[in-house]
């Protein structure tokens, strides 16, 4: 079975066919680091980690390069650094490591490459300058604009008319535009407003620009698959798709467009002023398990929903996430009298995720799986489903965690490990001297604080609730 993916270009689901399966390219629009993630910008990234993933899988690593920029010279950051007091340097610096932790939480992988737009400024200039000698950009006033008539196929990704392209764009009406639904490639930077000098004066770049030259020098003009949000089809990718065609000798530019759902929380859209805007490290904090294991339920519950559908972020999901993780990891836990048979990812969780990214269906199977080993008696079916856990469990980027973590790694407790265990052994001796009043005491006060003890006939073994 190939790859299928849906194509927003094309609208609808197809065969992947790399232009190279010794070079596959994706390239995934990455944050503007003007302040921390919030969850909605964790979900495309989770998605595109498991996509390149699955890619790997397919063309084996050195086969496969996935790029994610950063967007490091933008108007919100202009404003932010102003806000904030700080320079430019200083807040892009601090939010793209905030971002990169929070993201490595969540078991999302860096990319092979990350370029950063102030990387690319020379590109930029370079670019806008085919344009417009091309006649499909031109100057006015200080600023470039992309002449978006001059493209007759323009808004052939978005499947847009005319008038909804300019509605959807929300277009900046001004006077030395040609056409309403022109958009700037270039912009003035009077002042000490930060910019770089260029032929039509001290300026900096507009933001689709970006994106369009990066993925040229990371991947070449054409390359496989594109990725973003859905909130990026109009008019990011829209506009990407107008300059990189119309400047580049090759037009094909990305083959294939990907691109994940919104997210809503309890129902309703993110909102600070609803009070249900939650950054990745909001989340983090306020969890009471240790921060990589609370990033793997968050992770699970973002890819408990097929990825082009709306998601729904509730407290109930993440309570599900987390009982589900419980039975993997129970499941590892009562494995762990047997090496694993490592040799083949479990067919049935590849299939899924060919089919599309179907990440809830892979999860099942994880599950299932799961439930499979907890009742396996005979030592090498165990083995191999061992191995399918830890497997599948990479591919989807769950079951990353030791047990014990899992189990004993709550964050902010007053209790740690060994203090636990002291009074589990004092709880035996206890039981030995038949004092089973101070026995039952001490299970009491553990539970009281989150601490399950399970006797069985290899002795005590405890975890958190």
């Amino acid at each position: 079975m190939s790859i299928q993916l849906y194509n927003t270009a094309k609208r609808q689901k197809e065969a992947f066919v790399p232009r190279d399966p010794k070079n596959v390219g994706m390239y995934v629009c990455g944050p503007t680091v003007y302040d921390t993630a919030h969850i909605g910008n964790a979900r495309p990234a989770v998605v595109f980690d498991v996509l390149a993933r699955l890619l790997r899988h397919e063309y084996g690593d050195d086969h496969v390069t996935y790029v994610r920029n950063i967007t490091d010279v933008e108007d919100k950051i202009i404003e932010a650094a102003a806000a904030n007091n700080e320079s430019i340097a200083d807040l892009t610096a601090r939010t793209t490591k905030a971002y990169h932790d929070d993201m490595a939480a969540l078991g999302v992988g860096l990319p092979d490459r990350e370029p950063k737009a102030t990387e690319h400024i020379d590109g930029m200039i370079e670019m806008i300058g085919v344009l417009i000698d091309k006649g499909h950009a031109y100057e006015a006033e200080g600023h470039v604009l992309f002449d978006v008539p001059s493209m007759p196929d323009y808004g052939k990704l978005s499947g847009r008319n005319r008038e909804e392209l300019i509605e959807g764009a929300r277009v900046e009406v001004a006077p030395y535009k040609k056409d309403p639904a022109d958009f700037v490639l270039w912009k003035p930077s009077p002042g000490d407003m930060p910019g770089w000098e260029s032929p039509w004066g001290k300026g900096r770049p507009g933001w689709h620009i970006e994106c369009s030259v990066m993925s040229k020098a990371e991947l070449g003009e054409a390359f496989d698959i594109h990725g973003g949000g859905r909130d990026l089809i109009f008019p990011h990718h829209e506009n990407e798709v107008a300059q990189s065609c119309c400047a580049n000798e090759d037009s094909t530019f990305a083959r294939y467009w990907v691109h994940n759902g919104f997210l809503t929380v309890e129902g309703k859209k993110m909102s600070k002023s609803l009070g249900n805007f939650f950054t990745v490290r909001d989340l983090l904090d306020k969890a009471s398990k240790l921060e990589n294991c609370a990033g793997e339920i968050y992770r699970f519950l973002l890819l408990n929903t097929d990825y082009r559908q709306p998601l729904n972020w509730t407290e109930v999901g993440v309570e599900n996430a987390e009982n589900s993780l419980n039975t993997l990891y129970t499941a590892m836990q009562k494995l762990e009298d047997v090496g694993a048979e490592l040799s083949v990812v479990p067919d049935t969780i590849v299939d899924h995720l060919k089919n599309d990214i179907d990440t809830p269906f892979a999860l099942k199977e994880l599950i299932a799986i799961a439930k499979k080993a907890n009742v396996a008696s005979d030592q090498e079916e165990r083995a191999i489903l061992k191995g399918q856990l830890i497997k599948g469990g990479q591919l989807l980027g769950v079951l990353q965690q030791s047990v014990d973590d899992w189990f004993k790694g709550a964050a902010g407790s007053e209790l740690d490990g060994a203090a636990i265990d002291e009074l589990i052994e004092e709880r035996i001796q206890s039981k030995k001297q038949k004092n089973f009043a101070r026995a039952d005491e001490i299970r009491n006060d553990l539970m009281e604080q989150g601490i399950i003890l399970e006797d069985g006939p290899e002795g005590t073994t405890w975890k958190r609730a």
